[in-house]
């Protein structure tokens, strides 16, 4: 008898949406033929978290010291790691501080109660383990979950996504909500897989599924774009770091595109 393959889904500092969405797909069932879930704590609170896996899938930022060793653990443990959703891959929106400190963030939610974990801002998993792959989206789509995990269980590899929302957008025919209707859309930097969703309702992209790999996210012309429509260099930044915070890079490019420009 052919050996099953062994999955966890693991989960750090999130909402549990990503979780939430595979947990409720009827395909989850037909996996079961193929291989066993051996941690999904949503759905077994039995589950154990340093058991060895074929596949990880980790949701959720890393926002404690005890998550940071726990995805070590995790990656120790997993043949391939997939970070799922925003919160695993930029850090997601918890990660924006919009420039106040820990202190401050941690005395606003908590105040003076005593919480048991160490905290830290929030990050993304990459920043502490290798990661494999990537499932996008604030959650991802079902779609991909299912292309991803399909590849791996047949011993092949998923594609990545290369190109912008943009695309998508104008193959739906819609009228460009950044050019037309002069609102920030991040569309043009953000990686497509979404069927431009947002857009297609007339709704700038925030930028969800985070930006553009390999270095072609173009957040410079955008930011030149924006501020041509009258946005103050604060505002480019509030808006490109909501999904985009730990992008080392981004501070110094929005300056650039301000420099010498009184506000």
């Amino acid at each position: 008898m052919e050996e099953k393959i062994r999955i966890g889904f693991y989960a750090l500092t999130s909402c549990y949406g990503c979780q939430l969405q595979f947990a409720m797909m009827d395909e989850i069932l037909h996996l079961l033929l193929n291989a066993e879930i051996v941690c999904w704590y949503m759905l077994d609170r039995d589950s154990a978290e340093d058991e060895p896996v074929d596949i990880a899938f980790i949701e959720g930022s890393v926002s404690t010291e005890e998550e940071v060793e726990l995805v070590k653990k995790i990656r120790e443990n997993a043949k391939i790691v997939v970070a799922v959703g925003a919160c695993a891959i930029q850090g997601g929106v918890q990660s924006w501080a919009n420039d106040k400190s820990l202190e401050e963030l941690w005395k606003t939610v908590y105040g003076d109660a005593k919480v048991k974990f160490k905290p830290k801002m929030a990050e993304p998993v990459e920043k502490y383990i290798k990661v494999d792959y990537k499932l996008y989206g604030c959650p991802p789509e079902k779609k991909d979950f299912l292309y991803a995990l399909g590849t791996f269980l047949i011993g092949s590899w998923p594609e990545d996504i290369d190109y912008p929302v943009c695309l998508e957008c104008r193959l739906r025919g819609n009228p460009c909500v950044l050019l037309e209707r002069g609102e920030p859309c991040l569309g043009p930097i953000t990686r497509a897989g979404c069927n431009a969703r947002c857009p297609a309702y007339s709704i700038a992209c925030v930028g969800c599924r985070g930006a553009i790999g390999y270095d072609v996210a173009w957040f410079d012309s955008l930011a030149r774009v924006f501020k041509e429509k009258g946005l103050t260099k604060e505002e480019i930044l509030r808006r490109m770091k909501i999904f985009n915070a730990h992008n080392p890079k981004l501070e110094e490019i929005v300056n650039k595109v301000f420099e010498g420009v009184k506000e």
